[in-house]
């Protein structure tokens, strides 16, 4: 579909980026100011949200226009537990879980049920089953669905009401974003993965540096990532108050997807291949902002306070108000300080810790676990320190299980654990206690992010892993791997 319309200064017929060129590729109506309605191809839901919006259009009258392009999993509420049932730690669970089954039922949406192979984190299970693939248009009520993005495709979290619209009419009408290209170009150093990454880029350029844009993630350190660091990487975009993230997809997509259960076959793949190669944007297009970074400056990154931009160096020292930015208000800074319980100028890796979590969307996948097993293998999580693995998807815990993983993970003292969101945050009823200190390989490390009163570090699989050994946060580069 082509429209010869202006969109924030751009013509059709001029250099456009790859977002830009979706975008277009989608627009069923300008609606003015910016806004367009779009086309939507696959809309996901879970069970905390998903199920609200399929009782808001029952009561409506409504029907889902197109099922086959809908899909739900049960990961939020569900309890990581083994022998799970419906009757989840949170008081109302079950409620949640009946009414999405139901929804699902009752409208013909495909389900990722409890004891489905399929079943999962949503923003895991998607990529893993081909559902989300490049070029297409992909929303979910839930804000880290700009995660999917790194497959070349337009992906952004919505609210229920909005999910409800697009249920009934596979169109959403959305304010147009500016676009962001960031480069980074280098090689990381060993150790050094996308979660480190991200944090160091939310540090220079604070939770609102990318709000209202698309990012652009390019450079020659993006294109050396596999699928699952690219993921990571654009999961974090969301604690830059970035609309979404985008990634052109290359020959180390193409491979990912192939053969996956909802990708083309046989001249449909030949096809779409053709297509998705086109992909990418224009060399002379233009952003509305740029930044750059050399991959060679991130080292292991760690949280100190209770916003992701709070991170440092794990080598470094908490800093003092006044070496911040304009971002952090004194205010702000006091606070975080207070409730992490830290001071200006010390060290973090004296910090003895309570608990460890390797899990959520951005951090729970199978190369995250492979990496964080290589530190734990042949070693014991210290004494007192409560250390839990949960994989993001049934088909990572099966494919931990076929490597040998889980067994480290047990031997190590971690429990072992089925697939969920489980503690990125509490939406489960499973929490950590009051102060006690935790590091986590989740996105988010608000107040009371993993239960009332909990600190939580962010930091990478690898040092969740090498603090959880140590019994203090620890950097995973002074962990030597065993043979």
């Amino acid at each position: 579909m082509t429209l010869a319309v202006e969109r924030h200064g751009t013509a059709l017929h001029e250099a456009r980026t790859l977002a830009g060129k979706i975008w277009d590729q989608h627009v069923i109506r300008p609606l003015g100011g910016h806004i367009d309605l779009l086309a939507i191809d696959r809309i996901l839901l879970h069970e905390r949200t998903g199920g609200v919006a399929l009782k808001s259009l029952d009561e409506a009258g409504r029907r889902v226009a197109a099922p086959a392009q809908v899909f739900a999993t049960m990961d939020h509420i569900v309890d990581t537990f083994p022998g799970r049932t419906d009757d989840t730690l949170m008081p109302t669970g079950r409620a949640f879980l009946e009414a999405t089954r139901d929804g699902a039922r009752r409208h013909g949406i495909t389900l990722f049920d409890l004891n489905d192979p399929g079943q999962g984190i949503v923003h895991v299970i998607s990529p893993e089953q081909a559902i989300v693939l490049p070029g297409l248009s992909l929303v979910c009520p839930d804000s880290h669905t700009c995660t999917q993005g790194a497959f070349g495709a337009l992906a952004w979290g919505i609210g229920s009401t909005e999910a409800e619209h697009a249920l009934a009419t596979m169109a959403v009408r959305v304010a147009r974003p500016l676009d962001m290209r960031i480069t980074i170009d280098g090689v990381l150093s060993t150790g050094i993965g996308a979660k480190d990454v991200a944090l160091h880029i939310i540090r220079h350029l604070g939770s609102g540096g990318a709000k209202g844009h698309i990012i652009e993630f390019t450079g020659s350190a993006v294109r050396k990532m596999d699928m699952e660091a690219r993921m990571t990487l654009c999961n974090m975009a969301t604690e830059l108050a970035a609309f979404s993230a985008i990634i052109a997809p290359d020959d180390t997509s193409f491979d990912y997807l192939a053969g996956r259960a909802y990708a083309p076959r046989g001249a449909l793949w030949d096809d779409a291949l053709a297509l998705w190669r086109t992909l990418a944007t224009d060399e002379s297009a233009t952003f509305a902002a740029e930044h750059r970074f050399d991959a060679g400056d991130v080292v292991p990154m760690i949280t100190w306070g209770t916003s992701p931009q709070q991170a440092i160096p794990i080598d470094t020292r908490v800093p003092a108000i006044t070496a911040l930015g304009p971002d952090d208000s004194r205010t702000a800074y006091d606070n975080a300080i207070a409730y992490m319980g830290v001071t200006p100028g010390s060290d973090l890796t004296t910090l003895a810790i309570d608990a460890a979590f390797i899990g959520s969307c951005t951090n729970s996948r199978i190369s995250d676990l492979r990496r964080a097993a290589a530190l734990l293998k042949g070693r014991r999580v210290a004494v007192g320190v409560k250390a839990i693995c949960v994989p993001g998807s049934t088909q990572v815990k099966r494919a931990a299980e076929a490597e040998g993983l889980d067994r480290i993970f047990i031997d190590a003292g971690f429990e072992w654990r089925e697939a969920g969101c489980s503690m990125c945050f509490f939406a489960g009823g499973e929490s950590f206690g009051a102060r006690q200190r935790v590091v986590s390989s989740t996105n988010r490390n608000f107040e009371s992010r993993q239960g009332p009163g909990t600190r939580t570090h962010i930091a990478s699989p690898e040092t969740v892993a090498a603090s959880a050994v140590a019994g203090h946060i620890a950097d995973p580069r002074l962990l030597e791997i065993l043979p």
